[in-house]
């Protein structure tokens, strides 16, 4: 059977976001300007991102049987995404409050995973067949460490493309690294990792010299506004950002970026350029509220880049 679509481990919750003009203090009540609730969780975001930019997508994750996990199986099936989900009464499914700036589209979050911070090894292997029919495996650190690192390890094993997105930034062993074709953080993640300050390019390049030399095939820096540092052994290029109008938040644009990231190279495009395709769909969707609901679709994505 050849393989094709992007297969994703990763984590739903449901965003909870409130705008304001500030955050709180510790012991301070503050009117915020606007509030919306809708899907979110990196690994679902980028599942949406993927499948709306032409992909077929198989998500692998696990919910509580409760509303919000009625909430994430309604978002997949409007996305055609297929669901390898787990469902527990043990553990709720995640929820994540997210604070964004009223007139500048800043972020700050809290995520609790939920029923999907039990996730582990034996849970993809259950579904690694998901994983090896894919062209494309994508993985992030919102759910536990060991089971990102079984997905990467059956997707290198099959010889599926592997994406690993290390985030949050959280320690590991640098081993992970030698499992992952591509690997996607952004500038405060670079540094978390590396302990280079990525504050501009020729910084981006001397963290992605020093992920190269832990492992990974491919170092992809996101630099928000900036656009991104594509950083291989044979080239290194900056790829510029897409804009696409007023940002209005800029949460789910990481997400957006690996998503359509991983649907352009599901396609066989050449990879600077299907870092060139994310980074227009990330354009896109800072211009539009919420998270998996800003994912642009693929026609939007092409006319972009076009120009």
């Amino acid at each position: 059977m050849s393989k094709s679509g992007v297969a994703v481990l990763g984590v739903f919750v449901v965003d909870l976001a409130f705008r304001a003009d500030n955050m709180p203090a510790i012991g301070e009540t503050i009117a915020g300007s606007g509030f919306a609730m809708g899907p979110g969780g990196k690994g679902s975001n980028q599942a949406v991102a993927a499948a709306r930019a032409g992909a077929g997508v198989s998500f692998i994750s696990r919910i509580g049987s409760d509303a919000f996990g009625e909430l994430a199986i309604k978002t997949w099936e409007a996305e055609g995404i297929r669901p390898r989900v787990a469902r527990t009464a043990e553990a709720p499914t995640g929820a994540a409050f997210i604070y964004v700036h009223e007139t500048r589209g800043d972020n700050a979050i809290i995520v609790v995973p939920g029923a999907a911070g039990g996730i582990g090894p034996a849970d993809v292997e259950a579904v690694a067949d998901a994983i090896r029919d894919s062209r494309v495996f994508v993985t992030q650190l919102e759910q536990p460490v060991d089971a990102a690192r079984r997905g990467l390890e059956i997707a290198r094993a099959a010889g599926s493309i592997t994406v690993f997105n290390p985030a949050p930034a959280i320690q590991f062993d640098d081993g992970l690294f030698a499992l992952c074709d591509y690997v996607v953080p952004n500038e405060t993640e670079a540094e978390a990792l590396t302990g280079i300050a990525v504050s501009d390019l020729a910084g981006a390049r001397r963290a992605g010299d020093a992920l190269l030399a832990k492992g990974a095939g491919t170092a992809l820096i996101t630099l928000g506004e900036r656009g991104a540092l594509f950083h291989a052994r044979d080239r290194s290029l900056h790829v510029p950002p897409f804009a696409a109008g007023k940002v209005v938040e800029t949460t789910g644009a990481g997400d957006a970026f690996v998503g359509g990231f991983a649907a352009a190279l599901a396609d066989g495009v050449d990879p600077l350029e299907a870092a060139r395709f994310g980074s227009a769909t990330a354009g896109i969707s800072v211009t539009r509220p919420g998270t998996a609901p800003a994912m642009p679709r693929r026609a939007e994505i092409e006319a972009l880049l076009r120009g």
